[in-house]
Parts: structure tokens; C-alpha cells; sequence
């Protein structure tokens, strides 16, 4: 499975964009220095139901990022 069609099943999976998965993480503190990468992965597994390469995916959009 392309990275792309990971992104692609979560949005539909979840309604939700990387983007606005991001703009969450923010607003929960997830995005600060010194947050690992399992804590992100844990939160997007146990809120929205994500599998751990699903949530992997989402991590490392934030990543690609910046």
C-alpha cells in the first residue's frame, strides 16, 4: 500500500485531513520538544480508532512538516 493511499484510507476512515490531525496535536500539546513519537501514536489510536501503521502514517506527516 502506497503512502499515499494510507492518508487516503484514515481520511476515510476518520473524516479527517493530516492537516487538521496536526492542528488537534497542537491543540493538545503533542507537538511540543520532547514529545515522543508513541505518545502521538497512542493518542491517535485510542481517540480515532487508527491501527499503528495508520497512525504512523499521521506521525510522520507531522514530521515531513516540520
Amino acid at each position: 500500500m502506497s503512502f499515499q493511499a494510507y492518508i487516503d484510507n484514515i481520511k476515510t476512515k476518520t473524516g479527517k485531513t493530516p492537516d487538521e490531525f496536526k492542528q488537534l496535536a497542537e491543540q493538545k500539546g503533542l507537538l511540543k520538544p520532547g514529545v515522543k513519537a508513541r505518545e502521538i501514536v497512542a493518542w491517535l489510536k485510542k481517540d480515532f480508532g487508527l491501527g499503528h501503521g495508520h497512525a504512523m502514517a499521521i506521525y510522520a506527516t507531522f514530521k515531513r512538516e516540520g
